[in-house]
């Protein structure tokens, strides 16, 4: 049945195309060969020169993709690897918009000069944070992950303070595949053919790599050459597809996924599968789409849209995919230390955020620059900024509150809101609620993204706990249904009904328009989250030691479990109800309390709560004053504030 699954995907997808291109041509005027422009009418021109091409590159560029997130897989011995994940993608993409923003000569030659050295800077970057862990996959996921969070959110900020570059900018980085000529489509054939000659020839050294350093240095194999020449193929291949098309994401990651779960167990069966799983993926998204505009719906880009077909049939291969991380490899981590005084970083941290909050509510920038509010506005705007701050700083506590449950129940240090899909679920739950109820109030509105998130949350679980899932193929999950919902938000905001707008406008994130009463309330919910943690402070340290043990310790797992996911899922829909789905707290704050040492549970959880409240505080002001008058995402502020922060203890722990 598996091993069907790849042709049946493929005659769909040829099916899907040649409905939309009957539609547009029918098939008696097609024109014959060799064809002449000059001779043709336009709508022979657009299949031709439009819908053929673009048929051709979506095959292509599937296949590049696989066979990128293949090579990096096998080179990094990382299941998670992917130019999404790694953060390639996303350095190609802070190229290209900065090129386009700031000094627009440098794309003269061409967008693949400038994609390439982005690419190649982003992943240089995160494997130079990774290497200090020994490339060990969850923390060279969690470098690529911070790398490519990072990039994004510089070109984002890029993107907004630039609107006349908005429009174009949005288009390429949705992954558009519309052509007008053959030339991508050689360009990418060129580069498909040679990577798959140099990916013949590094199979066997990767066979030797997939040993370990160790064992390969016995067979006189030199990793980091091999490495690097890898990476760069990798690489290579994904600027090429981001020059000519602009963002595609999820492909490499599910391919080769995809290929293990059709039974390729060698290295070679899989290098020789992604690309073919790819191609059909990509395309398969492709020609759904142009059969959807074809039959009068929306005209979407494909690159936005391939997480709703490749995270649903991840999901569904995810049960059935061997396990190829040794499990002492997981983290790379050596175990963290404990401070000595733990109250005393409490002290400080609790210091810290009370002085954050004293500053960032009377400092701000107006038309005459940075200032003290002046006193006689104080009555004015002293409870707009102190109400967009206390509902920040409740956001980040609530969004940290859940990453402490979700690594504590998991024993997962990669586990967080953002990177299991709950953030993504909750954003389902929330736009669910805008459809399905006429006119919903904040109440119901925080109850479907807090349902959407429990209930994300409770499907991963299942998963993991009925069958023991590895961390890694966990986050696989996760990814998996990141992607989807990411995908379903796109569509749902491109068929241009009014309720999308809403949508639209949520996902920017901002705390400027909350009432002072949603302020308190969520405020009130970061309260009792930490009055429940600290309540479940016994319960958090024996978790992590496992099922067996703590049923031996008479832990209640039946109960507990399903409490905890759902304490964590109404956290982040409480959460980003208000402010928006907000990036990488949820990872940060509790990665950031474990670094000062703060490891155990009622230290771990606290320091995560006053980390978050702190990040989303200084996020909020800086959302309100980077770009004042107007003010941008918080979720963006909050990862070029905590990345930075992450960049410097993934340095330092690489030393040690």
């Amino acid at each position: 049945m598996r091993r069907l699954a790849l042709p049946v995907a493929a005659l769909l997808s040829v099916g899907l195309w040649l409905l939309a291109a009957r539609m547009a041509l029918p098939v008696a005027d097609w024109p014959a060969l060799p064809w002449q422009i000059g001779q043709m009418a336009l709508p022979q021109i657009l299949l031709t020169q439009g819908l053929m091409p673009r048929a051709v590159v979506a095959l292509l560029a599937g296949a590049a993709l696989g066979l990128s997130g293949a090579l990096m897989q096998a080179v990094l011995r990382n299941p998670l690897a992917d130019p999404t994940v790694l953060g390639t993608a996303a350095g190609a993409q802070l190229a290209i918009v900065a090129a386009t923003v700031l000094a627009p000569q440098l794309l003269a030659g061409g967008n693949l000069p400038v994609a390439l050295a982005g690419a190649g800077a982003a992943t240089a970057l995160g494997m130079a944070l990774a290497a200090g862990r020994g490339f060990a996959p969850l923390a060279t996921t969690l470098a690529g992950m911070l790398v490519g969070l990072t990039a994004s959110a510089l070109a984002t900020a890029l993107t907004l303070a630039q609107g006349h570059y908005l429009l174009s900018l949005l288009i390429w980085n949705g992954g558009a595949l519309t052509q007008d000529d053959w030339t991508p489509a050689a360009h990418l054939a060129l580069a498909l053919a040679v990577a798959i000659l140099g990916a013949a020839a590094l199979a066997r050294p990767l066979l030797v790599l997939s040993l370990g350093a160790a064992g390969a240095r016995g067979l006189g194999l030199a990793a980091a050459p091999l490495r690097l020449i890898t990476l760069a193929l990798a690489v290579g291949l994904s600027a090429l597809v981001s020059a000519e098309l602009g963002l595609i994401g999820f492909v490499g990651l599910a391919a080769p996924a995809i290929a293990r779960g059709l039974g390729a167990r060698t290295l070679r069966h899989r290098l020789l599968l992604a690309p073919l799983a790819g191609a059909v993926l990509l395309s398969l998204a492709d020609s759904l789409l142009l059969a959807v505009a074809a039959l009068g719906g929306p005209d979407l880009p494909t690159g936005a849209l391939t997480g709703l077909i490749g995270g649903p049939l991840l999901l569904w291969l995810l049960p059935r995919m061997p396990t190829h991380v040794p499990p002492p490899l997981e983290t790379g981590a050596a175990p963290p230390r404990r401070a000595r005084h733990p109250a005393r970083g409490l002290a400080l941290l609790a210091g810290l955020l009370l002085a954050a909050a004293a500053l960032t509510l009377v400092l701000g920038r107006g038309p005459a620059g940075w200032g003290v509010i002046a006193p006689g506005l104080c009555a004015s705007f002293l409870p707009l900024r102190a109400t967009a701050l206390l509902a920040a700083a409740s956001a980040g506590a609530l969004l940290a509150g859940a990453g402490a449950i979700l690594q504590r129940l998991t024993a997962n240090p990669m586990a967080a809101p953002e990177v299991l899909g709950v953030t993504g679920g909750a954003a389902l739950g929330y736009a669910a609620t805008l459809f399905l109820q006429t006119a919903p109030g904040p109440g119901a509105l925080a109850l479907g993204a807090g349902l959407g998130g429990a209930v994300t949350l409770a499907g991963l679980s299942a998963l993991a706990f009925g069958r023991d899932i590895a961390p890694a193929r966990l986050l696989l999950a996760g990814l998996a249904i990141g992607a989807f919902a990411s995908a379903v938000l796109a569509a749902i905001i491109a068929t241009g009904d009014p309720r999308a707008w809403a949508i639209l406008g949520w996902l920017a994130g901002s705390a400027a328009a909350v009432t002072p009463a949603a302020a308190l309330a969520l405020a009130a919910a970061a309260a009792a989250l930490l009055a429940a943690l600290l309540l479940a402070a016994r319960w958090l340290e024996i978790l992590p030691l496992g099922p067996a043990l703590c049923r031996a310790l008479g832990l209640p797992l039946t109960p507990l479990r399903p409490g905890l996911i759902l304490l964590a899922g109404l956290a982040t829909g409480a959460a980003t109800i208000l402010v928006g789905p907000v990036s990488f707290v949820g990872l940060m704050a509790p990665h950031l309390a474990r670094s000062l040492g703060l490891v155990r549970p009622v230290p771990f959880v606290t320091a995560s709560w006053l980390i978050g409240a702190l990040l989303m505080l200084l996020a909020a002001f800086a959302a309100r004053t980077l770009a004042s008058p107007y003010d941008l995402p918080l979720g963006l502020c909050a990862t070029l504030i905590g990345g930075p922060w992450l960049f410097v203890l993934l340095l330092r722990k690489g030393r040690a």
